[in-house]
């Protein structure tokens, strides 16, 4: 029970300090309004036309709808890896020392952190499905604690990998411009601005874009995220339905339990 009460005070420091962080929540609401707004109206004319000499629709949507799903884990991506620079605040100011000579485990330390990261994960993914409406994705009650439950393990497991990252990095700034340089690739080669149109076989898809930019898109986790939070959201996949959601689960154990040996060294 002791234990219990740890962890929760450390995932309740957490939660308290990111929504008390005027620049995540700013940042949290002007991401997605900005992909939403800029580059889905933009582009939303250019998503339907003709496709080698005959007209049809690389996807039954339009380019608001199928970019709405991958907006949302972009929130997820960011806010859960940016999270885990209050290890690097902590080690900084001498709380993390205090906190590791308490009879608390470790690994119960980096569950709190954890949860703390993912639970201000999924209320960033909440900000973006509040506008679902205005861009004609309409969410029932199943759907959205489904989607729910794919965020938490999604940020759970993404939040472990900045752990991870930020065990590696000393300085605020370091961790800033070295997180962009993976969370930028990571978004952009996950289908989430272009799908890889599932009406064509593997060995059309490799005719249509580069070999190597088809073998990043299928060997990036966040592939199948982005695909099975649109399989939820408006009900398309690119992939087997369920495969996003195992991959997904898969990557969150595999990167916690990389997490808890990292931060052993901690």
């Amino acid at each position: 029970m002791g234990y219990l009460v740890g962890v929760y005070a450390i995932w309740l420091r957490e939660v308290k300090r990111a929504l008390r962080d005027k620049g995540q929540l700013i940042g949290g609401v002007s991401r997605p309004l900005l992909w939403v707004l800029i580059l889905g109206i933009g582009l939303n004319p250019y998503f339907r036309g003709e496709v080698y000499g005959e007209t049809r629709f690389v996807v039954p949507y339009t380019y608001l709808q199928f970019i709405f799903p991958a907006v949302v884990v972009l929130n997820i991506l960011y806010t859960s890896v940016q999270s885990a620079v209050s290890l690097i605040w902590d080690r900084e100011f001498g709380f993390l020392r205090e906190v590791m000579v308490s009879p608390m485990p470790r690994n119960l330390v980096l569950l709190g952190k954890v949860l703390g990261g993912a639970t201000t994960a999924v209320i960033h993914g909440c900000m973006v499905l509040a506008v679902a409406r205005f861009v004609g994705v309409q969410i029932l009650w199943p759907q959205f604690f489904e989607a729910l439950a794919l965020m938490f393990v999604l940020s759970f497991g993404l939040t472990s990998f900045g752990i991870i990252v930020a065990n590696y990095i000393r300085g605020f700034e370091g961790f800033g411009v070295f997180s962009n340089a993976i969370i930028l690739p990571l978004y952009f080669t996950s289908s989430s601005v272009f799908p890889l149109d599932p009406a064509l076989t593997r060995a059309q898809t490799l005719v249509v874009y580069p070999e190597w930019l088809v073998i990043v898109v299928e060997w990036n986790p966040l592939t199948y995220a982005v695909d099975a939070m649109r399989g939820i959201l408006i009900n398309f996949n690119q992939f087997a339905p369920m495969l996003g959601f195992q991959v997904v689960g898969i990557m969150a154990v595999v990167l916690f339990l990389a997490a808890m040996w990292e931060f052993r060294k901690v």
